[in-house]
């Protein structure tokens, strides 16, 4: 029997569904494997003397987890270096943050090499292998090198940048000629399809059909597979003992406001500083909601080894205080600033208090949170999804307001429209959104990517299906 061998950067699946941080990889693909027999392949996230590429084995939540470790110098190079330093910030339209470094681009190929010797004799005659993410993508290449013949499919989580953007990538041309190893590659958006689509027809100048795209010796399929959460999981989540709990702290300590909420990873490409700004002009616009609303972001630190990450955490540090210390009295502050992780259960009760989700990266390749808002509302009273059109989600979820992060006006007056939303048109609207959430889910995602690995392209294409059709957004 074929197993399923998923291999991201790092394996980190959670003990128990409550336990977690907010969306992301490491909650779907726990969901995906406990649906398959398999096991889950990446870096233990530890640093030693010399690599030996000595494997630990071990169960975690259900999950079978296959481990090694990295050489320091590994760490710096392939994941603080090319992964999050040049390749992050360039995938999220941010070439001015991107650092272009030799060294870097060696250290990334040595990793991939090495994980492919270390992953190749763990791959069985039949196994599909599903490999994850930006910090993996020439790892199929290693893996044919090696001899290995299995089917190997690419998704990407995060956005594919633009053709030209692409090409501000030193060596551009070979990471995107490696890439054509895979049998099929997916990303998040349609979005995101055509803008890889547009440089494989005018950088490589190869043809695609709809079978996909024909290289010698490979046919290597595309599609788009947006990526879901386990909806009715969390919609049951959030009226358990933990979340409800925190719902009640919450409610508690609004004292008869309106809560907006923001949950993201501390991140530039999330729009904090941004949202920070539109959050002020609300309140500039619509003096009657001071003392009658406040902002709670919770942003969890990450990647603190980056310049860059450093940087947006005293911007966000000083626009914050810089508010509060403008608007705030006696018993109100305007911006409750957290910036440490909270359990997904505990998430799923603030979500579920929480009148307004403010959701508006500048760039994201779908946006979970997004989803876990939507899945924890109460269906009697469901707060008001404000969204940028700039994350994947919002091809999937027209009826939450849209927005565009850049112009803090029209974010502004998104948020007083959500403020001041009847409760007719709240419930129509969370109704809509919660029927998609539940319907692309995230087995309805792990089914249909595994469903088109496993097929025979010379028999089942993969289909591209239109985008959803745009509705009019007067939001």
């Amino acid at each position: 029997m074929s197993r399923l061998i998923v291999v991201s950067n790092r394996v980190n699946p959670p003990a128990d569904a409550g336990v977690g941080t907010a969306g992301g990889l490491a909650m779907a693909l726990a969901a995906a494997l406990r649906e398959y027999s398999g096991v889950w392949f990446g870096w233990s996230g530890e640093t030693v003397e010399a690599f030996s590429g000595q494997i630990s084995m071990q169960k975690v939540g259900g999950v079978t987890v296959a481990l090694v470790d990295l050489e320091e110098q590994d760490r710096e190079e392939y994941y603080d270096g090319y992964a999050n330093k040049t390749l992050w910030p360039l995938f999220h339209s941010r070439t001015d943050l991107a650092l272009f470094e030799r060294s870097f681009g060696e250290g990334y190929e040595r990793v991939n090499r090495r994980f492919a010797q270390t992953l190749a004799p763990l791959i069985g005659p039949n196994d599909l292998v599903w490999i994850h993410d930006y910090h993996l993508i020439p790892l199929a290449a290693e893996l044919r090198r090696l001899g290995v013949k299995n089917r190997i499919g690419f998704f990407l989580h995060i956005p594919w940048p633009g053709r030209h953007q692409t090409t501000t990538l030193p060596q551009h041309r070979e990471l995107v000629e490696s890439m054509l190893a895979y049998d099929l590659i997916g990303f998040q958006t349609h979005d995101a399809l055509e803008a890889f689509s547009d440089y494989i027809e005018r950088e490589l100048e190869l043809a695609i059909d709809e079978g996909g795209i024909t290289s010698p010796g490979r046919k290597t399929r595309i599609g788009a597979f947006p990526i879901g959460i386990e909806a009715e999981d969390f919609a049951d989540l959030a009226t358990q003992e933990v979340a409800q709990q925190a719902f009640e702290r919450v409610r508690y300590s609004q004292a008869g406001r309106k809560m907006i909420l923001g949950v993201d990873r501390l991140d530039y490409s999330k729009g904090l500083e941004e949202r920070f700004l539109a959050y002020e002009q609300l309140l500039v616009d619509h003096p009657d909601w001071a003392e009658h609303v406040f902002l709670l972001q919770i942003a969890t630190p990450s990647r603190d080894a980056v310049q860059a990450y450093q940087e947006i955490r005293a911007r966000l540090d000083g626009v914050s205080g810089r508010i509060n210390g403008a608007y705030a009295t006696v018993d109100w502050v305007p911006i409750r600033y957290v910036n440490r992780g909270h359990r997904r259960d505990e998430l799923a009760g603030i979500y579920r208090a929480a009148q307004v989700g403010l959701v508006t990266p500048l760039r994201d390749g779908m946006n979970l949170v997004a989803k876990e808002y939507v899945a924890a509302q109460d269906p009697e009273d469901p707060g008001v999804l404000v969204l940028s059109k700039y994350a994947g989600a919002a091809e999937q979820m027209q009826d939450a307001l849209i927005i565009n992060p850049f112009s803090r006006e029209e974010t502004s007056e998104a948020l007083g429209r959500a403020l001041a939303m009847p409760l007719k048109e709240r419930i129509a609207r969370w109704r809509r959104l919660m029927d998609g959430v539940l319907t692309d889910d995230v087995s309805a995602w792990r089914d249909r990517f595994v469903a088109a690995l496993k097929s025979d392209p010379r028999h089942a294409p993969v289909l591209l299906p239109p985008p959803p059709e745009r509705m009019a957004n007067d939001g």
